[in-house]
């Protein structure tokens, strides 16, 4: 049943926002991404410098997100925001790219990972890794199903033990004895094809953030709190992300980390032997279970916001008054990630082809986003009340140039799984026809509705 303003109920306060933003972003990255953005680092200096420019990059995203979303919370995010920007053409086409490609790609990329580490912990099989993958998918799309408090406690614990258990790493490695001596880095040259390879890898480790944009049309005075919690999650995680790699350098050295697959476990068995690789890999799992459980939560209000817009879809629009949830769009988005893990367990693809398929569709509508941010301006002038970024336009402009050289970065990196990936985009042409057909007063419905007092959208 949905709630009868079409607007599901702020009932998330700023902390939870803070909360699910660190839980999304703070995930397996870190511990796979280090040794690949070391190959491409002529120094240690270079490789610290990629990791601060990428939370440079991630806090200017960030401010220019809080603007667009305290103007206009909504649980579409980036949806309500290309929808307002630009039209319902644009609008339902990434509805379409999130909803088939990028949402449910980044919960299997997540739940491979996972399940990758639970078989090594306690192997069933061959085919343990994908029972353990589809086993969370269902559990934590369950779990959000029965209600958005549930699902909200749930991810603040793992979010604990996933903070407690890196900053246990951060200390070990910096109090417990290092190595007496590590191998001398072999020289690199510095290319800008290069750096921009690293960067890629860079900023999917601080991806997520962006998530906290479907949680506005749920958060307590959206226009005041948005741009405090979005900016706190991100610095937190910049400084634990910048910690964690002068950890992996005292112990590995830059050499170390280029030669590891499992930079974060091998650290661990340097420190403390087998038993510290073991309980590092422990670690790994809390982490993948909280991004997975923060993933699933904010990514069904995509589903919702697209089936609340387009009448064929809107079986996914209803927002399930008891529990406060989008339990239909929940239940759909748990399938097809689900179906994505099988698929990827039969064809052996896992998590580097998720990453392929998806990066270069994901930077180009990110792209459109920031864009948005000097359509918006230009519309309002400076009569608006919201949250306005600081230092205009330079934040934006820094994310519009960073997601073009990250869509020409990643196509390179992804080969004939870009092609597939826009192939697939191409696949939802269909829905800018549907789009066509919205008439005047369909498009006069989905205009951007005014805030009032406590920032919830009237009218």
């Amino acid at each position: 049943m949905a709630d009868s303003s079409g607007y599901p109920r702020t009932s998330l306060t700023p902390s939870d926002v803070t909360i699910l933003v660190v839980g999304i972003v703070l995930g397996i990255g870190i511990f796979k991404t280090p040794s690949l953005v070391a190959n491409f680092s002529a120094n240690e200096t270079v490789f610290i410098g990629f990791w601060l420019l990428g939370g440079v990059i991630t806090l200017a995203g960030a401010v220019c997100y809080a603007e667009l979303s305290s103007a206009r919370p909504d649980s579409g995010g980036e949806y309500a925001f290309l929808r307002d920007a630009y039209g319902l053409k644009a609008a339902f086409l990434f509805a379409w790219a999130r909803c088939s490609v990028i949402q449910p790609g980044a919960i299997a990329a997540v739940a491979f990972v996972l399940g990758d580490y639970a078989n090594v912990l306690l192997p069933i099989g061959s085919y343990g890794a994908a029972v353990y993958g589809i086993g969370s998918i269902v559990l934590f799309t369950a779990i959000n199903g029965i209600g958005t408090q549930p699902g909200k406690h749930t991810q603040k614990v793992l979010e604990a033990l996933t903070v407690i258990a890196i900053l246990a790493f951060i200390v070990a490695a910096f109090a417990l004895p290092a190595p007496a001596a590590t191998a001398a880095p072999s020289a690199r040259d510095f290319s800008w094809g290069g750096a921009g390879l690293a960067m890629v890898f860079v900023l999917l480790t601080y991806g997520g953030w962006s998530e906290a944009a479907y949680l506005s049309g749920e958060l307590k005075d959206a226009r005041r709190n948005i741009p405090r919690a979005l900016i706190w999650g991100v610095l937190i995680v910049v400084v634990l992300y910048v910690a964690v790699n002068v950890a992996y350098l005292r112990v590995l050295g830059l050499e170390g980390i280029r030669n590891s697959e499992t930079v974060g476990a091998d650290v661990m068995r340097v420190l403390a032997g087998d038993a510290g690789a073991k309980a590092f890999s422990l670690t790994v799992i809390i982490a993948a279970l909280t991004t997975l459980s923060g993933t699933i939560f904010t990514g069904a209000r995509s589903y919702f916001a697209v089936g609340r817009d387009l009448l064929v879809l809107r079986y996914l629009g209803i927002w399930k008054e008891r529990g406060e949830t989008p339990a239909n769009a929940l239940y759909l988005q748990g399938a097809l990630a689900s179906a994505l893990v099988l698929f990827g367990a039969v064809t052996r693809g896992g998590f580097e082809a998720m990453v392929a398929y998806t990066a270069p569709v994901f930077w180009m509508f990110i792209l459109l986003v920031g864009l948005s941010v000097f359509v918006f301006r230009r519309r309002e002038g400076h009569s608006a009340r919201h949250y306005r970024v600081p230092f205009y336009p330079l934040p934006p402009a820094l994310l519009v140039l960073s997601c073009a050289w990250m869509l020409y970065s990643s196509i390179l990196y992804a080969g004939w799984g870009s092609i597939i990936g826009m192939a697939v985009l191409a696949c939802g042409i269909p829905l800018i026809l549907v789009g066509r057909r919205a008439d005047k007063d369909r498009m006069a419905e989905l205009a951007p509705r005014k805030l009032g007092e406590d920032g919830v959208p009237s009218g």
